[in-house]
């Protein structure tokens, strides 16, 4: 039996970049045969809605808040939810970290400000796991590539909401030359983004 689960999505509670919510992908991902999702929102230094002038406990609250919704809804309709969230560094690079929860993080406010080798480490001391997300991507507001070899357990070789075959291409052959494990997910900020043909013509091509 195989189980089908998104890896990569934000809500609008906590990623300034979305636009649903997260109890609205819920029957979405159903319909689409996905067996659960993981809800990645971004983190500290990456595209956050949530102020940085909170309190790190008050913060943290907020940025669970996407992800409890869904969960929430997610118990409703007979559908696994999962916590994750998605760290930049640099305004360049990005990780998806799993495995942790909220009392994990109440409980480390020097998360914020951690090398990417620190957040590796405490991460994996904590059993959790960091995957680099679409590597390879470019746009203009990246500044430079940067291929965090010894600060990962896998690599995001799929990711549906970036359209340049090119990039998961080259996420693929260098996971593989790594010896990484690969994961895919859709990134997904919105669901009718989603629903459109286009997108959901791309997965079906990469399929």
């Amino acid at each position: 039996m195989s189980y089908l689960y998104e890896t990569h999505l934000h809500t609008s509670i906590a990623s300034a970049c979305a636009n649903s919510k997260g109890s609205e992908y819920i029957r979405l991902y159903q319909d689409l045969g996905y067996s659960g999702m993981v809800v990645t929102d971004h983190f500290y230094n990456g595209n956050t809605s949530i102020p940085h002038s909170l309190p790190w406990k008050e913060w943290v609250k907020q940025l669970c808040r996407g992800y409890e919704e869904a969960r929430n809804e997610g118990e409703k309709q007979g559908f696994d939810v999962f916590f994750g969230w998605e760290e930049t560094f640099d305004n360049c690079d990005d990780y998806l970290v799993y495995g942790l929860d909220k009392e994990w993080l109440l409980e480390h406010p020097e998360a914020k400000s951690w090398t990417r080798g620190e957040q590796y480490r405490a991460v994996k001391a904590a059993g959790g796991c960091v995957v680099q997300a679409h590597p390879f991507r470019q746009h203009n507001y990246i500044r430079r590539l940067v291929l965090s070899t010894g600060c990962v357990d896998a690599v995001e070789a799929g990711n549906a909401t970036n359209f340049e075959q090119s990039y998961d291409a080259l996420a693929f052959r260098y996971a593989q030359k790594q010896g990484l494990p690969l994961t895919a997910g859709t990134d997904l900020h919105d669901k009718q983004f989603f629903l459109s043909g286009e997108v959901l013509a791309y997965m079906l091509k990469k399929n």
